[in-house]
């Protein structure tokens, strides 16, 4: 089990220093998306930190399992170095959402996005949920990973994807 656990996280990690986007890697990326209580939110708002884009659904059970570390990930970051945005990919009403969010104790914010596969995927394409977009301090996307993710994870791949160069010019 352990073999197969390791494995399963270097593949993780493969298909996170792959860093797959439809504007391509040296682009910098922006949308702006309403958030469950009504406000736009802008991509470029975050600049300076790592933003984790996490597009999910209530009815997909590896996005439900990756709540409560993307949570613990985004408590402990938010205020240095690094956010999550979870995107909704469903058509459900916003009270539909704040009520899941609040009995999920979801803490980073989670955007209104569409079941409409072209509506809300400004990063790149989203095959398959969960599907997480990693965008650097400067607004690059940097990493997308399809299927679940970890907070250590992510931490694992902000050290070493900058690590030869500052954080500003990432």
């Amino acid at each position: 089990m352990m073999l197969l656990r390791q494995f399963i996280w270097v593949g993780m990690m493969f298909v996170l220093a792959m860093g797959t986007s439809v504007a391509g890697q040296n682009d910098i990326v922006d949308f702006t998306i309403k958030d469950i209580k009504g406000q736009s939110l802008k991509l470029s708002d975050y600049r300076g930190k790592w933003v984790v884009v996490n597009y999910w659904a209530t009815w997909c059970p590896p996005c439900l399992e990756e709540i409560p570390d993307l949570s613990d990930f985004h408590d402990n970051h938010k205020d240095k170095d690094a956010v999550v945005l979870g995107i909704n990919t469903e058509s459900l009403s916003q009270s539909r959402l704040v009520d899941f969010s609040e009995s999920y104790l979801i803490s980073y914010p989670v955007l209104i996005g569409s079941n409409d596969p072209t509506a809300n995927y400004m990063l790149g394409p989203v095959p398959a949920l969960p599907t997480t977009y990693i965008v650097s301090p400067s607004g690059r996307v940097m990493a997308r990973n399809v299927g679940p993710l970890t907070g250590e994870m992510i931490e694992s791949f902000m050290k070493t994807a900058c690590k030869d160069k500052p954080v500003a010019a990432c």
